[in-house]
């Protein structure tokens, strides 16, 4: 249990920039506060203490604006960011290394028993505002933009926006643009579901600026070894003018 408590520790730092301290986030990350009522919630449920699992998912809610239903499963590493308004139903099922964000639902279309909410497999991003609704499967690494509504099946490693959610792109179809891919995920790009795959201005705009910081990048790498190579060259032509009496 320990153990599991230093790890989801460890993701708000690997995650949000913004904490400072290892004491902060413990205190003050409603994320994590609802994550740790849903274990021992998800415990009672599972023992068929359902009334008091019910009851104890009721109270963090109050505490912390995150509505987790005992009966859903989440894998390690999962992260809830800001989280006000998140919305998490009972059979919803969630993989290892997910990240959620303000205003998310994954929800039900149906008043049927039986499975009625979506699976999100391992390092699934869903961006603020999104909702995800009905008994499909997002794929790893799947994307979806924030405020997106999302009712059907989204295929492993690929972005989903609008209302309703459409495919945009996958990564497999993806032809060069690692450089871009690699850029925006070290400078936070990725984040909120939000990505260079999005066909808009804003993505369009966001595209021509990381690739213009990779051309940037590079140029500083060739002036860089230019410089080295002339700083190398200097002791000898100093050592020349002093030999000729000039300089």
């Amino acid at each position: 249990m320990l153990k599991r408590m230093r790890e989801d520790v460890a993701v708000i730092f690997e995650r949000d920039p913004a904490v400072r301290g290892t004491w902060e986030a413990i205190t003050t990350y409603p994320g994590l506060h609802a994550l740790w009522w849903h274990r021992v919630s998800h415990w009672c449920w599972n023992h068929g203490l359902l009334w008091l699992g019910r009851f104890l998912s009721h109270l963090a809610r109050w505490f912390t604006g995150i509505e987790i239903h005992p009966g859903a499963k989440i894998g390690r590493r999962f992260f809830i960011d800001h989280g006000m308004g998140v919305v998490i139903g009972e059979t919803t099922e969630i993989g290892d290394d997910c990240t959620i964000y303000q205003g998310v639902t994954l929800g039900g279309t149906s008043w049927n028993p039986g499975k009625r909410h979506p699976t999100l497999e391992n390092n699934v991003v869903v961006g603020a505002g999104a909702k995800v609704l009905g008994p499909f499967t997002v794929g790893d690494g799947a994307r979806i933009g924030s405020n997106a509504v999302v009712v059907k099946e989204v295929p492993a490693g690929c972005t989903v926006v609008g209302v309703p959610g459409k495919l945009v792109k996958c990564k497999e179809a993806t032809a060069g643009g690692d450089h871009r891919a690699a850029l925006a995920e070290r400078i936070g790009f990725d984040l909120y579901g939000v990505t260079q795959d999005m066909p808009d201005p804003v993505s369009r705009g966001i595209d021509a600026m990381l690739d213009h910081i990779h051309t940037l990048e590079q140029r500083q790498a060739q002036l860089q070894a230019l410089a080295e190579r002339l700083e190398a060259r200097m002791p000898a032509r100093d050592a020349g003018e002093r030999e000729t009496g000039t300089g």
